[in-house]
């Protein structure tokens, strides 16, 4: 009766006999060295792996360490320049230059509204007597048709404020009260909040483009714009010759430009 042989070996395939081929060479070998040589290569390769975790070890403490001298550095140079009387000089000329641009230009003026609205005066046009006057005139009056003046104020000269610099807008009157003072008034008036900016008369004629030249000729100041918004009086200096002073300028006088104009007409 024949019998099967049920038994597997690594040596019945073929991969499995190159295996046991190498196995047999390698056993071969080893059989060879000393345990002295074996134990001298065991310890070079441990040495060798401690060499290269140490230097590994090294190499990040070194990197961790690499930026605490640069903050120390800087923190020293940094109170170096501060121990060093030159470096508060730059700092006080800085403080007082960013101190003064800030009072020149004053930009948070361009945020900012003053509105300002005061007791305006009326006054009524100049009236022009008939050419014959009644009987019952007074002796006083005129039979040339010479303007008269009315008992209370008189408006002299009107004008409409245009835009110059800034967006202005409102109207002018000048005005000769019944005691014979002179007054500007600014009526519904609306422009740009800003540095010492001046109400002005002067002999200029006012044209959209040309806003900055009012100083020019002559003028004569009526003081600082009260506010930017509202209805203002503004009192002619006595004395002020009012012949040739043809507009009203609210001029900034930092800048050397008008934020508005208006030309002066007779009524």
């Amino acid at each position: 009766m024949a019998t099967v042989d049920s038994s597997f070996t690594v040596s019945s395939w073929p991969a499995g006999q190159a295996v046991a081929s190498l196995a047999a060479a390698i056993g071969r070998f080893t059989s060879k060295v000393s345990p002295q040589a074996r134990q001298r290569y065991s310890y070079r390769g441990t040495s060798v792996l401690r060499r290269v975790g140490a230097e590994r070890k090294r190499s990040v403490t070194v990197h961790s360490n690499a930026r605490r001298p640069l903050n120390a550095k800087t923190v020293t140079m940094l109170g170096r320049l501060l121990r060093k009387p030159l470096t508060w000089v730059v700092v006080a000329v800085l403080a007082v230059g960013g101190a003064f641009g800030l009072y020149w230009f004053q930009p948070w003026k361009l945020f900012t509204s003053v509105t300002v609205n005061e007791t305006l005066p009326e006054a009524e046009a100049p009236t022009t007597a008939p050419a014959t006057a009644p009987a019952t005139a007074q002796a006083t009056t005129p039979a040339t048709g010479a303007p008269v003046k009315p008992a209370g104020n008189t408006l002299l000269r009107t004008g409409k404020l245009i835009t110059h610099e800034h967006e202005t807008s409102g109207d002018v009157q000048l005005i000769r009260l019944a005691g014979g003072e002179v007054q500007l008034v600014l009526r519904n008036l609306k422009t740009s909040d800003g540095p010492d900016v001046r109400v002005w008369l002067t002999d200029r004629p006012v044209a959209p483009d040309e806003w900055d030249t009012f100083d020019d000729g002559r003028w004569v100041e009526l003081g600082r714009l009260k506010g930017n918004v509202g209805n203002q009086v503004y009192a002619v200096p006595a004395g002020t010759d009012l012949a040739g002073l043809r507009s009203v300028s609210l001029w900034c006088k930092r800048f050397s430009v008008s934020f508005g104009a208006a030309e002066l007409r007779a009524v």
